[in-house]
């Protein structure tokens, strides 16, 4: 599949959700993530809508199974957090929400007084 595609199939799943039509969208995201399980981009669309769908264990297994770049460090960190919480998982929730603000300030920094 070439990059176009990917992004038009993207494009399409967005559309899908705006317009009321998540099973569409979630079908879409799947497929893409078969295509390509490395796909952070995918990955991330797909956890979106499995969180959404209380499928937080399934939405856990797909992050991280992709390639996350650089630009998407703040989506995997919203998306862990989240598939974390809502498993009860708190503690590893919290950790994971610190890590990733001590990635982009640094251990030193306090966020909060």
């Amino acid at each position: 599949m070439t990059a176009d595609e990917r992004q038009f199939l993207l494009t399409a799943a967005w559309m899908f959700m705006r317009h009321g039509q998540p099973s569409r969208a979630l079908a879409v995201c799947e497929a893409l993530v078969e295509d390509n399980p490395r796909s952070g981009v995918s990955a991330a669309a797909l956890a979106e809508l499995l969180l959404d769908r209380g499928q937080s264990r399934r939405a856990l297994e797909v992050l991280h199974g992709a390639d996350m770049p650089d630009s998407l460090a703040h989506v995997a960190a919203v998306l862990e957090t989240r598939a974390l919480g809502m498993q009860g998982r708190t503690a590893e929730s919290a950790a994971r929400w610190r890590r990733y603000l001590e990635s982009r300030k640094g251990a030193a920094r306090k966020w909060a007084g």
